[in-house]
């Protein structure tokens, strides 16, 4: 192929020889002569100096005089994206029908040419659409609903009364519906709280392997439609998370708390229960959210605070020995200067 034809495919304009085959594709400072790369972020542009990819999709701002051929793109990211797919290894697919040693509850809805791998269990009176695909191992509970054309991939368990909308992919190892974490303690004693409500997944969802998302206590925990979590997260009870929002690996939100649309929230983020949390916000890496956060605001740090004001209380931080050592220096000097009042007043250098 070459990098002409890949420039129509995502819809590019060359910068450079357009006739250039292109055999192969790679992260930009692994690639090699003849590789096709990308550069989604501009602080990584000094490795086009010093890469040897024959091609480099790039955004359209992006001109300078390289060594490589430049494609530029719209999305670099997005535009790599389509061409792995169009040069990769052709998608695993799975045939319609169920396997023999599935376990299908008598007064389920199946729809159309939908694939149920060995040993899924789905209990009674749940609803799976069209083009579905059940994974080996999958556990769905009583009165589940999936719309059309969801991936669940093997070992995920759904409980009972959830609700999946159409085009959700979620990940091994995944559970949706268990327990919310609530108990009454009296005199020491941990009694549990039932949690009847349930959990809905809205349109275009997708689900990392290992996540928890609780069911409500009452009414719902909601994920809104294009949200997209990575790894290991727990949602807890009644948690709602507005469309479009990403939350990333070993994130905690706890009960109760509203996060609005377009929020970014970065690896191992906590936010403690019944907050609300903006749209358009980023959550900084490891942030401690202990209080609500205004829509368009970035915040780090803990207790999470404004970006630019938490960078300048790390600062702070930095300096402290700095300054300690300071400190002691001049705590010194003055101990030193009164020293020398007293043996001029005629007083002993230890009289008070």
């Amino acid at each position: 192929m070459t990098v002409g034809e890949i420039a129509r495919i995502v819809n590019g304009k060359v910068i450079g020889n357009d006739t250039l085959e292109i055999k192969g594709i790679s992260g930009i400072k692994e690639a090699q002569e003849g590789d096709l790369t990308f550069i989604a972020n501009r602080k990584y542009l000094s490795l086009l100096q010093s890469t040897k990819a024959s091609a480099v999709l790039v955004s359209p701002d992006i001109c300078n005089s390289v060594p490589a051929t430049l494609i530029q793109v719209e999305n670099p990211s997005l535009a790599f994206a389509q061409i792995v797919s169009f040069v990769g290894p052709e998608p695993i697919a799975f045939q319609p029908g169920i396997h023999p040693t599935a376990i299908i509850g008598p007064n389920v809805r199946l729809g159309k040419d939908v694939s149920i791998q060995p040993y899924a269990v789905i209990e009674d009176y749940a609803v799976i659409g069209d083009r579905c695909v059940i994974g080996a191992g999958v556990y769905i509970g009583h009165y589940t609903i999936l719309g059309n054309d969801c991936v669940i991939y093997p070992q995920v368990v759904m409980r009972e009364r959830i609700k999946i909308g159409n085009r959700v992919i979620v990940h091994s190892g995944t559970v949706i519906g268990d327990d919310g974490f609530g108990y009454a303690t009296v005199r020491g004693v941990h009694h549990k709280i039932p949690q009847i409500g349930t959990v809905e997944i809205d349109d275009d969802v997708e689900i990392g392997s290992n996540v928890t998302i609780d069911r409500a206590r009452f009414d719902k925990t909601y994920i809104g439609r294009g949200v997209k979590i990575d790894n290991l997260v727990q949602i807890a009870h009644n948690v709602t998370i507005g469309e479009n929002t990403i939350v990333v690996a070993q994130v905690g939100i706890s009960g109760s708390t509203s996060i609005g649309r377009n929020v970014i929230i970065a690896g191992q983020v906590g936010i403690i229960g019944h907050l609300t949390i903006g749209d358009n916000v980023i959550i900084g890496g490891k942030a401690g959210v202990t209080k609500d956060i205004p829509p368009d605001t970035h915040v780090t740090g803990f207790p999470a605070r404004e970006k630019w004001e938490d960078m300048r209380f790390q600062a702070y931080l930095r300096k402290q020995p700095a300054i300690l050592e300071r400190l002691k220096k001049l705590e010194e000097r003055v101990a030193e200067l009164e020293t020398r009042l007293r043996e001029k007043d005629g007083q002993s250098p230890k009289d008070p």
